[in-house]
């Protein structure tokens, strides 16, 4: 999902973002296509992952295959946000190593990489979209869906990084 956020620095440098808005094409048809875009690509990889796993054995149920990824879908949300922000308010080189860093920090602390169980980091993950993403996965394997903390925790990251992308979008938009 954070992907988008390259494409869009790279057709800021082009100027395709400045022919745009000489388009009738609304803010609204514009941020909907990014994100439809970035959406696209993740059911893309999705579902090649889940060939790879029932090729590979896994086995669950039609319920469990549906609650994990809806909840994937819509943890999404925030992430398709940061995008479209960091693609608005960063330029082609630095792109890249901010949204590896990013994605590297918010999965060490979200427990991607190894279970955060405790202390600090799981304290602070708890506050994390990612943190719910690790959690949306777990759903497979018996875990629990997510509490009313976790809804509130998406909802608020979404209408925050919509808000920003929103932000940065007209701050790009004025610019000469």
């Amino acid at each position: 999902m954070l992907s988008t956020g390259g494409r869009i620095a790279g057709e800021r440098q082009l100027g395709w973002t400045r022919q745009l808005r000489i388009t009738p094409l609304s803010s609204r048809a514009y941020f909907r296509a990014k994100v439809m875009t970035s959406y696209t690509l993740a059911i893309a990889s999705m579902l090649l992952l889940y060939v790879a796993g029932a090729t590979l054995g896994v086995r669950l149920s039609a319920p469990r295959w549906l609650e994990m990824s809806g909840l994937i879908l819509i943890g999404l949300l925030p992430f398709a946000a940061l995008g479209i922000a960091l693609g608005h308010l960063l330029n082609v080189d630095s792109i890249g190593p901010v949204m590896g860093g990013t994605v590297s920090l918010l999965a060490l602390v979200s427990g991607t990489w190894f279970p955060v169980t405790h202390g600090f980091l799981h304290d602070l993950g708890q506050w994390l979209p990612s943190y719910w993403l690790v959690q949306a996965g777990h759903t497979a394997i018996g875990g629990s869906a997510w509490g009313m903390k976790g809804w509130l925790v998406i909802a608020g990251w979404t209408v925050l990084l919509v808000g920003l992308a929103g932000f940065a979008y007209r701050r790009d938009t004025t610019r000469v």
